[in-house]
């Protein structure tokens, strides 16, 4: 039998997968753990007051900061990527990246400046080698089992939900509650029972991701080259050209570092300076006008179709830059209003309805990821010991965590809800609602590609419809207020369904649009077009404050709506250039 045939990974099955897709979801699941985690408390660890252990930042510094640390996590997967591809194989790439994440955590539980500028920057480079490496194994694992690939992502996604949701939960309980260091010190605790589950099972994926041999990039080519006798002629990537990447590369990775260092520093560090007081502008625009040159450039250089194909591509990329911008929100003012707009007390009949709710929220989720470890118990603890002991000690903490979350909240007589609790409902209903939006796109009702972005990016809007609507009360200049919760549970419910309207379509487009040769550079706009959008998210934040002091905070997200809404028409109205560009691709 052929050693990387995926038959030896059907040898040993978990409801009907290989047993090592789940060792890949509990290592997923705790690096999204982490990383939702440890981001449902940044912003409000620095915008907290010195009186409860926060750094007392306005609100402008800390999305600055956000912006920057979520936009570079993305730009840093094209480092991490081709290092896992050219040089130490993917497996290494997940340890580093995990190793280098549990670090940051570390870093960021001692709360001092150095430290967590330090764990940040940990963090930005260990999700560049995580992140585009565990779905590469699962790519390689079913390559000769296509029919089963869809439900292996969708259980990996649901993986990935079920850390997002554990994380935002018990960090952000402990660091609301308990103290900031807690909620990330957590986040590490549970980065490292992941890294190491992963390492002591690792041969369970055979030769899969490791260390690429010489012999193997020569059958890369050999395999690119009989792609190309039926594609374009390859366009290799000239001397000017790499210049060009170079110089804007440079210049975009100055700026995302510069600006919020300008800005919480008042203009006194400014690496553009040289350049005047709008420095800052012309660094980024000059970066984003030499990439548009070359891509348009590049553009031209290909066959009509190829060329027609990457131009819808391209038009996709230009929408998610706003739906990222709109939607990351959450970690940012969705949660600033949470915390200061919103009415979290409960007493009386609505907090007991509350608590049990919450309850079941976490101990259903628990139970049903702790029945899924037993079935890979069962099918592993022989031969993968000590990675299944790790695993199970990191579910006894869990387990302790959430009853005494639990208990705790059964102590109190007035229940104030943490404001990082609303960002858990994202995670829920997308396993909630996922299946029904799967049925939708198998149906003879599928939308296309363009009613898609426009779907999504309404339900966006009209999220932030509900926000603005409920905000409408707050007077121009109030530092607090006592909205329902109800807004904010609306909002969650509406960008959940725009997200699963857009965020799986996106990078599927991607793989059937653009030839395989090519497939790693599309990828590169579509991973930096996210970054924009990241950042793009923090730079909306940092005008909350103005615009909340001067109209009123409901004018903030009513702005966010009529952009929302205006991306949306321009997705559907583009739909019959669109459809035309991609050439009956579907």
């Amino acid at each position: 039998m052929n050693q990387n045939s995926t038959d030896q990974f059907f040898q040993s099955k978990v409801l009907g997968h290989p047993s090592g897709l789940f060792v890949l979801f509990f290592t997923e699941m705790w690096e999204r753990f982490s990383f939702y985690g440890m981001r449902a408390l940044l912003v409000m660890f620095f915008t907290a007051s010195l009186i409860d252990g926060g750094w007392g930042w306005p609100r402008e510094h800390a999305m600055a900061i956000f912006g920057s640390y979520v936009g570079l996590v993305y730009l840093s997967t094209m480092l991490g990527g081709y290092f896992a591809d050219k040089v130490i194989g993917f497996r290494w790439a997940v340890v580093v990246g995990a190793l280098l994440m549990t670090l940051g955590h570390g870093s960021m539980a001692l709360e001092s400046p150095f430290f967590i500028y330090l764990g940040l920057g940990l963090l930005v480079f260990g999700n560049g080698f995580f992140k585009p490496n565990m779905t590469s194994i699962i790519s390689e694992m079913y390559k000769d089992r296509p029919e089963k690939k869809d439900g292996a992502y969708t259980i990996f996604y649901m993986g990935v939900n079920a850390g997002a949701f554990f994380g935002i939960l018990l960090c952000g309980y402990l660091g609301e509650k308990i103290g900031w260091s807690y909620g990330f010190g957590l986040a590490g605790i549970f980065m490292l029972f992941g890294m190491l589950q992963f390492w002591f099972a690792q041969n369970i994926f055979g030769e899969i991701g490791l260390k690429p041999k010489k012999e193997d990039k020569e059958k890369d080519k050999i395999a690119i080259s009989a792609t190309e006798e039926s594609e374009d002629k390859r366009v290799p990537f000239t001397s000017w050209q790499l210049v060009l990447i170079f110089v804007s590369a440079l210049l975009g990775l100055l700026w995302i570092i510069n600006d919020p260092a300008t800005i919480i520093t008042e203009g006194s560090f400014n690496i553009f300076a040289f350049l005047g007081p709008e420095g800052n502008n012309i660094a980024i625009l000059s970066a984003l006008g030499l990439f548009i040159i070359l891509l348009i450039y590049r553009l031209t250089q290909y066959s009509r179709i190829t060329r027609e194909k990457m131009i819808a591509v391209s038009f996709f990329a230009f929408l998610t830059i706003f739906f990222w911008a709109i939607f990351e929100q959450s970690p940012g003012t969705l949660t600033i209003f949470a915390r200061d707009y919103t009415n979290r007390v409960l007493e009386g009949s609505a907090g007991t309805i509350f608590m049990i709710i919450d309850a079941l929220m976490t101990l259903i989720p628990l139970a049903v990821i702790t029945w899924v470890l037993l079935k890979l118990f069962g099918q592993t603890f022989k031969k993968y010991t000590l990675s299944n002991l790790i695993l199970a000690s990191s579910f006894v903490i869990l387990w302790c965590i959430g009853i005494w979350k639990i208990y705790d909240q059964l102590q109190t007589t007035s229940l104030e809800v943490p404001a990082s609790w609303f960002s858990t409902l994202n995670s829920l209903f997308i396993i909630t609602l996922a299946p029904m939006f799967s049925k939708w796109w198998e149906s003879k009702y599928n939308p296309s590609a363009n009613m898609k972005y426009g779907i999504g990016m309404m339900l966006l809007g009209l999220g932030m419809a509900c926000v603005a609507f409920g905000a409408s009360g707050i007077e121009p200049g109030a530092k607090s207020a006592s909205v329902s919760m109800i807004w904010l549970i609306l909002v969650y419910l509406f960008h959940t369904m725009g997200e699963l309207c857009i965020s799986p379509v996106g990078l599927s487009y991607v793989s059937k649009l653009v030839p395989a040769r090519m497939i790693a550079f599309m990828f590169g706009i579509w991973y930096l077009a996210v970054a924009i959008g990241m950042k793009g998210a923090g730079k909306f934040g940092e005008n909350i404050d103005k615009i909340a002091n001067t109209e009123g905070i409901s004018y903030f997200f009513w702005m966010l709506t009529i952009v929302s809404v205006v991306i949306g028409l321009l997705s559907i109205i583009f739909q019959p250039v669109i459809k035309k560009l991609m050439h009956g691709v579907r």
